[in-house]
C-alpha cells in the first residue's frame, strides 16, 4: 500500500477557498484510476497540542503501489485540480509513504 496526504493552506482572503479545494477534489481526483481510498475533507477541530490545527483542508489517498501513484500526478484530471487550486492556496505540503 502506498499512501498520498497532501495538506492545503487556503487563502484567508478568500471566503470560499476552502470549499472550493474540497469540491475540486472530490470532483476531479476520485475517479482517476489506481486509487483504492479517497478521502478529502476540511481540518477538523482538536483538543490534542500534537493535532496541527494551522491547515484548512486535508486530503488521504491510498494506492497499491507507488507506479499507481506516479501515473495518477501525471493524469490530466489531476493536472486539472492542480491548476484550480492556484490561488486557493497559500501552502500545500504533501506526504509520500510506503
Amino acid at each position: 500500500m502506498f499512501s498520498h496526504v497532501v495538506i492545503f493552506w487556503t487563502n484567508p482572503s478568500d471566503d470560499n477557498a476552502t470549499d472550493q479545494v474540497v469540491a475540486n477534489a472530490k470532483k476531479y481526483l476520485p475517479s482517476i484510476p489506481g486509487i483504492v481510498s479517497f478521502h478529502v475533507g476540511r481540518m477538523s477541530q482538536s483538543h490534542r497540542s500534537v493535532v496541527d490545527q494551522s491547515y484548512q483542508v486535508g486530503l488521504n489517498i491510498q494506492f497499491e503501489t507507488k507506479q499507481a501513484e506516479d501515473a495518477y500526478n501525471n493524469h490530466p484530471q489531476h493536472l486539472e485540480f492542480v491548476e484550480r487550486r492556484k490561488g486557493l492556496c497559500t501552502k500545500v505540503v504533501v506526504y509520500d509513504f510506503e
